[in-house]
């Protein structure tokens, strides 16, 4: 039998190495590239035209295919014949319901990547398709969303419409006049208070949810 080809992409070496030995205790399944970055990761969907991408939602991107959404976003469109199971530490469920929306074919969470990949794997010989249930994500309540913006202070709002914008924590502290310290503070509190916790789940949260728009 034809084994089914894989391609990894993670920039983290440890996950990396995680999820080849993983693919390689599976004899039905064979791993023809690895890439760190999404450029890299790009050629070698071109070369291998794999059967299965397993890839990290946030990775060093690029001008051409960025990361997160919009490399999830190109990937699906360029290999449609590629199942793309994403690796994140992403708990936002505005986010997973996103990448479930896309079409991926399975959200894993890294701190169940052992047992959640060695399960997609089985599901993906017998009938294409996974859940993982600790990163099945639950629909989002809009009203909820907005909810958790109205609790930020005007400080707070207008350092996350500027971050919006690409600005660095110190353009928001020359542009509002204030330290890059107290800017800081601000934006990590904007990310309490909207339970996201790095930069690339923040600017997403504010997309989808369409503020500052």
């Amino acid at each position: 039998m034809r084994k089914i080809s894989v391609v990894i992409a993670d920039d983290h070496a440890i996950v990396v190495f995680g999820v080849r030995e993983i693919v390689r205790r599976d004899s039905r399944y064979q791993l023809v590239g690895e890439a760190v970055n999404s450029s890299e990761l790009v050629a070698q969907l071109s070369i291998h035209r794999p059967q299965v991408l397993i890839t990290d939602f946030n990775m060093p991107g690029d001008d051409n295919y960025g990361d997160g959404f919009k490399l999830v976003e190109y990937i699906l469109r360029h290999f449609p014949e590629t199942k793309v199971l994403v690796l994140t530490m992403v708990s936002n469920n505005l986010i997973l319901t996103r990448l479930q929306e896309l079409g991926v074919a399975g959200v894993i969470q890294k701190s169940h990547l052992h047992g959640e990949v060695e399960r997609a794997l089985s599901a993906f010989i017998s009938d294409g398709t996974f859940h993982a249930d600790a990163a099945k994500p639950l629909l989002y309540n809009a009203s909820s969303v907005q909810e958790r913006f109205q609790n930020l202070s005007p400080r707070e709002m207008e350092v996350l419409r500027l971050f919006v914008t690409g600005m660095t924590v110190s353009d928001i502290a020359r542009q509002v006049s204030r330290s890059n310290k107290t800017v800081s503070a601000q934006k990590v509190a904007a990310m309490r208070k909207l339970g996201v916790d790095s930069d690339q789940a923040l600017l997403t949260y504010c997309i989808e949810a369409r503020q500052f728009q």
